[in-house]
């Protein structure tokens, strides 16, 4: 059941009454009724006010009086200029209320046929995860499952950079200053570790450029010349020619590093179906471009590095690999585009990477159609933009990043400050409202990451992120406790909802607009599949939560007289929790029954 198709067909209905087989339908416009007019949907009629030879008002009058005759759904109508304003039955509604009762997954369409990927995460081994991960993660892991919610097979995978410049910088600085220190004899997370040897790399090649100008090199000479530079490019030629020793160090530090990962994925609550390496595709990647020199679509250069003109494309010429025969990111994407298509059988490749990306994107794209690949169309860069801190920009080069694990933990300190003071969860056994201040806490930074549409840079603020007041995770969790809360002080009653049909019962406004805006769920969920964001589904729980906030006041349950009411709201609560914490699930948020 589908209340607005079942009323888009009853007003098509009416317009061939009127006009005859004449009438374009694909013109035609329901919309939810503003609030400071009667009504629950609103036709604008002004697309067939030619054909009418009427004014809007006029067919707008006849249009309605034809609905209320002739339609089950519709009880009255209003006319404001052209716009048609129709109120349903309370019949109507209450049959729709019960159709979302008894649907076991309430929003879910049904699959479609389409298989797509979305690649999220892609981290380096050279520095664990922070701020600006903890954003590609969430929206990675939230955008798999609205598509899922849409209908799409979805595979979530993660390609690590585990190969390259960056991590034998941090090999180089441990080679230098390790002294055989592992993340067990500091009692560092193996990603910390390895990070801190990136940061001090780059320590040392400033010192190190500085001591070189200070000789009489100019800067871009220094800085092609810093001794620590030329170990870390040898350690790259040495690694891509398999040597040995090098790949055993490399193979021992990128293992500290995975670990670290492993425990930050597991505390944000997100897991990949596949794992991509740089490591294992950038020889395919090799392989095609040299396919694609031999066949004259790329060009090598007089020092040997090969490239791509994409200038009649409005793009620029874009290096495919070294001089040294060294390959480049464009190299390992089109080798992980081409294994991932022909393993999976894709419709669609979604790649979630930041905004400073999207040119790679375009010149990987027209790259791939250049080659021959007819899916080359079908890859998506969502793009968003970048997290700033009150104090500016990250620089993980210099250790000024926000560690994620450092994150996580100071929001479960400030979620237990909070819910301490408020005394909440003040009832319930210490191990219970400590999972409970987790679970906040971790609500609370999804939601602050994920109301943001993600092409908009964003500022993060911990501290506004765990109010439980206002447009945040906290406050949609609280809701949905307070829900739970009054199912379970109406238990004896709550058991006898599952056979309960409504009737005789009447609407007032504050229960017809949330069985309305419950009905939107499926729509919002295809339309955040359709643009990739899940900024749309938590825009929707926020407003649904105030609807059933102002239903809650506005409407007494456990105080009620009337049984049969009783029921209808209890009903109405029952499918609000269910939608809110759907709704929630999809951005990765659990809801605690207890707050």
């Amino acid at each position: 059941m589908d209340l607005l198709l079942e009323l888009r067909a009853d007003v098509e209905e009416a317009l061939r009454a009127r006009f005859g087989a004449q009438v374009d339908t694909a013109l035609l416009v329901l919309q939810t009724t503003r609030e400071e007019f009667e009504g629950d949907y609103t036709l604008v009629v002004f697309p067939w006010i030619k054909l009418a030879r009427s004014k809007p008002e006029v067919l707008a009058e006849e249009l309605g009086q034809w609905l209320v005759e002739h339609s089950d759904k519709v009880q009255s109508f209003n006319v404001v200029k052209g716009f048609l304003n129709l109120s349903l039955k309370n019949t109507y509604l209450c049959q729709s209320l019960l159709a979302i009762r008894d649907t076991e997954s309430w929003g879910n369409a049904p699959k479609n046929g389409r298989k797509v990927m979305v690649e999220y995460s892609s981290p380096n081994t050279n520095k664990p995860l922070h701020l600006g991960h903890i954003r590609n993660n969430l929206l990675g892991w939230s955008v798999s499952r609205i598509l899922e919610a849409a209908g799409t097979e979805v595979v979530m995978a993660n390609l690590v950079n585990d190969r390259g410049i960056h991590i034998c910088k941090s090999m180089v600085a441990w080679l230098r200053y390790g002294n055989g220190a592992t993340p067990d004899s500091t009692g560092q997370k193996g990603d910390h570790f390895v990070g801190d040897y990136y940061v001090r790399y780059d320590k040392a090649y400033r010192d190190e450029v500085k001591a070189l100008e200070a000789k009489g090199l100019s800067e871009d000479d220094a800085k092609k010349q810093a001794p620590i530079l030329l170990e870390a490019q040898e350690l790259l030629r040495k690694w891509e020619a398999g040597d040995q020793e090098t790949r055993a160090l490399w193979a021992t530090m990128n293992a500290w590093v995975y670990k670290g990962f492993d425990e930050t994925y597991t505390a944000l609550g997100i897991h990949f179906d596949k794992i991509y390496y740089e490591s294992e595709t950038y020889l395919l990647g090799k392989k095609i471009v040299e396919d694609g020199l031999a066949r004259g679509v790329l060009t090598r250069h007089p020092d040997g590095s090969v490239w791509v003109d994409l200038r009649d494309e409005g793009l620029d010429e874009k290096l495919l690999l070294r001089s040294d025969g060294t390959s480049v990111y464009m190299t390992q994407d089109l080798g992980t585009a081409v294994e991932r298509f022909n393993e999976y059988k894709l419709d669609d490749m979604v790649y979630v990477v930041g905004n400073e990306q999207e040119y790679h994107f375009q010149v990987l794209r027209k790259l791939l159609g250049r080659l021959g690949y007819a899916w080359s169309e079908r890859i998506f860069h969502l793009s968003y933009g970048m997290i700033t801190l009150p104090e500016g920009k990250m620089k993980s080069r210099e250790g000024t990043v926000v560690d994620a694990d450092d994150l996580i933990a100071e929001l479960i300190d400030e979620a237990t400050k909070i819910g301490q003071e408020q005394g909440k969860a003040a009832e319930l056994p210490p191990e219970e409202a400590k999972e409970i201040y987790r679970k906040v806490a971790l609500g609370a930074l999804k939601y602050y990451m994920l109301k943001i549409d993600p092409a908009k840079g964003m500022m993060f603020n911990p501290q506004e992120s765990v109010d439980f007041n206002g447009n945040t995770g906290p406050f949609l969790q609280y809701t949905c406790a307070r829900a739970y809360s009054i199912l379970r002080k109406q238990a004896q009653v709550v058991a006898t909802l599952p056979q309960y049909k409504i009737e005789g019962c009447e609407l007032n406004r504050y229960e017809r607009t949330l069985i309305l805006a419950l009905y939107e769920y499926g729509r919002v969920i295809q339309e955040a599949a359709s643009r990739l964001s899940p900024a749309i589904v938590a825009n929707y729980i926020y407003e649904l939560a105030c609807r059933f906030n102002q239903f809650y006041h506005e409407c007494p349950i456990a105080r009620e007289e009337n049984i049969a009411l009783q029921k209808l709201r209890l009903i109405l609560t029952q499918s609000t929790v269910r939608v809110l914490q759907s709704g929630l699930l999809l951005l990765g948020i659990q809801t605690p029954e207890q707050m």
